[in-house]
């Protein structure tokens, strides 16, 4: 009979720290502290099996795992001799989440579960301290009010906040057990009119809703949000932890705080974190106080702090990792309440996983599968020139590193909205875990309270955004949308900086500079990866600029040049439009020859442009490969819109215009019209351009081989390789390798050097798939151009399918954009099988991906495991290839470095 709730206490656990597939994170970190000994308030954790059921069941326990329940409750009664709901001795517990992978904030939690009328006043007689006791209850309806019956809490807030404005209190604690008493019975009438019911007096009812309450949390729209950013399952639920209370608002010798063993911004070797005497641990996270560096507390409890060390650094010890770690201190007495792999900014995760390989702690293997490979992003983000003058007008806390510069919004909504079309900086008084759509697209965070274990702090370093918390200059009106620093009154779409890394705020679009990869410890940590990699990574690079950047960060090789790219420029686009000018269907012989003619006079004028681009790119790459791909897209990309010719026409019409002009736009009509294809991607594009058109192929091969010599002449080794896109047929191959061929020996004969290439093909098409082995008895390479073999494999347009990819994804019929994250299933399949029969029919076949995929993790994956030789990626994504190649192979158990 399978088992759904685990008891803690007493020394010993049910459960242990590897199961958090069944208790989650926090319930396996109480269970492995438990029986360590550590200090823990006794309770049970309801398994995430018991979430999936409660859904399962129609949004209610099922009978088996109420009585689990009871047990439970009954075995933690009989432990403490204390009762829930007991007018003597009542026992009161927190509700907490817990999920299998941390998603901090995004959950619920409820504190002093078991307060009513009568248990509170049984708590003022047993502690002698009625306004601990009032404090407490208060807290409890507001928690339980917001989370279970679901009322705003601004709307407690307002009750709160208006009691101490008419008593004149500036702080939460000079509120007295009268001023308390007054609250509740606000929060009280506030539920009655909200729910139309009375706040619940019968603790084993506020149980067993806020233990449903808290599995609901899982599906609410923050948590869908955390999991989509985070690319975390939706199918493995949350855990519930229900935990005896310890108070850390029952007086100065109570406290309450969170930290980290070592500093999660920055990685350093510093015991880090905060805490707030006479509070409660929502005080300290939620940024309603902006609480104290934890050194403090050696000054006011030093006893309690050495212990808090000595704990801690077990801890990290023990689970080899940088611990999070929350703790309450009830009348002097140290209670530790959760701990579990802390979250950190990449430039800490790649500190210390470098640190604790020197330290012994970690092997090189194990210091590259603790960083997430999407973390690097953060360490190749842009920093503020300080070269350039710099007007600081504020100082905050440092709580998450890097820059950011936007205009000022202050709600999550508008970052949304106003994030679309230009750099935001979200500016709160406080972030809430709602706030979440609007953080994830903001270029950073600025709070005027909390601090650095705040909502604000933690998120954001979880998602490498740029945050100054705390600022306490900062006065934000919310509702007039207005923030106020000094002399400095900014509104909405006024600009600003921040720098995360010293929490400075500044005025203006202060300027940036890139950062360098070549140092410290993250060209340590990329030095293992690149040794225990199999995979080898390309960039995918069109301009000598790009192919620079890549280079830099440790590109292997070009896997992709896009051609197209190089005639959009200014200068190049009219003889782009000439050539096409002539793409007309001829009457007869004569008229072809005219128009291939006119078609070959402005090919020559783009050949030596061509020529000097591919000349930048051999000599940035010098001696790594650069994969060239021919001419792909449709026509028509490069002339104007049919409406917009017609709108031309008709006013110089209009305006009795007649001239060179207007007959040069009647004929440009007259080829669109031509071109026009209800389909285009599937249409008149890739080499079935070169068949119709072969003296594209041959001017772009001329370029190709004409720059290849010119840089072997002088000393720069080109490697180039040519690539034909959209190949479905061999014979289609065949006809173009034709065109190739014939081109490099013109020019090796011409210009008395030769150098080696490749000539190969994109497999994007799944006829391409289904024919890789007759395809490659004729190409030597294969990429995979998974951007298109998507959309023809899913019959979708990459261009119009917006709509239904959010529809999907929402609604689980995909678990993810395909064009995002690989579809294992269909695409990867096809992928497998095309290499495995490449390789049958050519043995030393190179194959690699050229796709968006080539730079996503998980996708990675899926071409490790069919035996590529190479990804090609974004230049920015190429350390995140690197790490993501090195992580693939430890997993497979292949620690060979890169051949390709």
């Amino acid at each position: 009979m399978e088992k759904y709730v685990y008891s803690f206490g007493d020394g010993k656990a049910e459960g242990r720290g590897a199961m958090k597939d069944v208790l989650g994170g926090k319930g396996a970190g109480l269970a492995e502290m438990t029986n360590a000994g550590l200090p823990v308030p006794p309770g049970f954790t309801v398994a995430t099996s018991a979430c999936r059921a409660y859904f399962e069941n129609g949004n209610a326990l099922p009978e088996p795992i109420s009585k689990e329940i009871d047990s439970a409750l009954a075995n933690l009664e009989s432990l403490l001799g204390q009762k829930l709901g007991d007018p003597d001795s009542p026992l009161l517990v927190s509700v907490r989440s817990g999920a299998k992978i941390s998603m901090p904030g995004m959950m619920d939690t409820i504190l002093n579960l078991g307060m009513n009328d009568t248990t509170s006043e049984a708590v003022a007689r047993k502690t002698g301290n009625s306004r601990f006791a009032y404090d407490s209850y208060r807290r409890f309806i507001q928690m339980f009010g917001n989370v279970v019956q679901e009322i705003a809490k601004e709307d407690f807030d307002h009750i709160f906040d208006a009691q101490k404005k008419k008593r004149g209190y500036k702080l939460d604690t000079q509120l007295t057990a009268e001023d308390l008493q007054k609250i509740i019975a606000g929060y009280k009438q506030l539920v009655r009119k909200k729910t139309r019911k009375d706040f619940p007096q019968a603790p084993r009812e506020q149980l067993d809703m806020a233990i449903e309450a808290v599995f609901r949390s899982w599906n609410n729209p923050r948590a869908h949000t955390y999991r989509r950013m985070n690319k975390i399952p939706d199918d493995l639920g949350t855990a519930v932890n229900v935990q005896t209370m310890v108070f850390g608002n029952m007086g100065e010798t109570s406290g309450t705080g969170v930290g980290f063993t070592r500093n999660p911004a920055t990685g350093e070797k510093q015991f880090y974190g905060e805490f707030l005497m006479n509070a409660q641990g929502e005080d300290v996270v939620a940024g309603v106080r902006t609480p104290v560096p934890i050194s403090e507390l050696e000054k006011v409890m030093p006893e309690v702090y050495h212990q808090l060390r000595e704990i801690t650094s077990r801890l990290e010890n023990h689970y080899r990792d940088v611990q999070d770690f929350e703790f309450t201190i009830q009348e002097g007495k140290l209670y530790m309440l959760q701990t579990r792999s802390g979250k950190r900014t990449g430039n800490a995760a790649v500190r210390i996983a470098v640190d604790m390989v020197e330290e012994g702690l970690l092997t090189a293997e194990g210091a590259l599968m603790r960083v997430d490979p999407e973390q690097l992003h953060q360490l190749l983000h842009p920093l503020l020139n300080e070269s350039r003058g710099l007007n600081v007008i504020a100082q905050g806390l440092p709580a998450s590193p890097g820059a950011a510069v936007g205009r000022v919004v202050f709600t999550a909504d508008d970052a949304v909205t106003q994030g679309k079309t230009s750099p935001v900086i979200l500016v709160r008084a406080e972030t809430a875990p709602d706030d979440i759509h609007g953080m994830e697209v903001a270029a950073g965070i600025l709070t005027s309270r909390g601090g650095m274990t705040s909502h604000a702090a933690v998120v954001t370093r979880g998602m490498g955004k740029c945050c100054v918390a705390g600022c306490a200059e900062a006065e934000v009106d919310e509702k007039k949308k207005v923030l106020t620093i000094g002399k400095h009154v900014l509104k909405e779409g006024d600009w600003i900086s921040l720098d995360g890394s010293t929490g400075r705020v500044i005025l203006g679009q202060a300027k940036t500079v890139e950062p360098d990869p070549h140092t410290g410890a993250f060209a340590a940590f990329m030095k293992w990866a690149d040794e225990h990699r199999q995979l080898g990574v390309r960039a995918n690079a069109d301009i000598p600029r790009d192919a620079e950047v890549a280079r830099e960060f440790g590109a292997e090789g070009i896997g992709l040049c896009r051609t197209e790219h190089m005639f959009f420029a200014a200068d190049r686009l009219p003889h782009m439009q000439r050539m096409i000018m002539a793409c007309k269907d001829a009457r007869d012989d004569k008229e072809a020859t005219r128009y291939a003619k006119e078609r070959r006079a402005a090919l020559s004028k783009l050949l030596p442009m061509q020529r000097k681009d591919f000349a930048g790119l051999f000599k940035a790459m010098d001696g790594y490969p650069v994969t060239i791909r021919t001419l792909d897209p449709p026509l028509h990309e490069f002339l104007p819109k049919r409406e917009q010719l017609m709108v031309e026409i008709a006013t110089l019409e209009a305006q009795n215009k007649k001239g060179t002009k207007l007959g040069h736009l009647k004929r440009m009509l007259e080829v669109v019209e031509g071109l026009h294809e209800f389909n285009p991607m599937l249409g008149l594009r890739g080499c079935r351009l070169g068949i119709l058109y072969p003296e594209i192929t041959e001017m772009q091969a001329r370029a190709i081989f004409e720059a290849a010599c010119d840089c072997t002449k002088n000393e720069i080794k080109a490697k180039p390789e040519v690539m034909i896109p959209l190949v479905g047929d061999v014979k289609e191959f065949i006809a173009q390798k034709e065109i190739v061929d014939k081109t490099a020996r013109e020019v090796f004969s011409k210009k008395g050097v030769e150098v080696e290439y490749l000539v190969g093909t994109m497999i994007e098409l799944p006829a391409a798939a289904l024919s890789a082995g007759e395809i490659a008895q004729e190409a030597q390479f294969f990429s995979f151009g998974t951007n298109d073999l998507t959309q023809t494999t899913f019959g979708l347009s990459r261009d119009d399918c917006g709509k239904i990819i959010a529809a999907y994804v929402k609604q689980k019929i995909w678990p993810a954009d395909p064009f995002a994250v690989m579809d294992p299933k269909r695409v990867g399949r096809l992928l497998k099988m095309a290499t495995a029969e490449g390789r049958k029919a050519r043995a030393a076949l190179k194959v690699g991906i050229c796709g968006e995929h080539g730079g996503d993790p998980s996708s990675i994956e899926v071409c490790a495991d069919a035996g590529l030789n190479y990804v090609s990626c974004s230049p920015y994504r190429v350390p995140v290839a690197r790490l993501a190649a090195a992580q693939a192979a430890l997993r497979r158990g292949k620690t060979l470095a890169s051949t390709a």
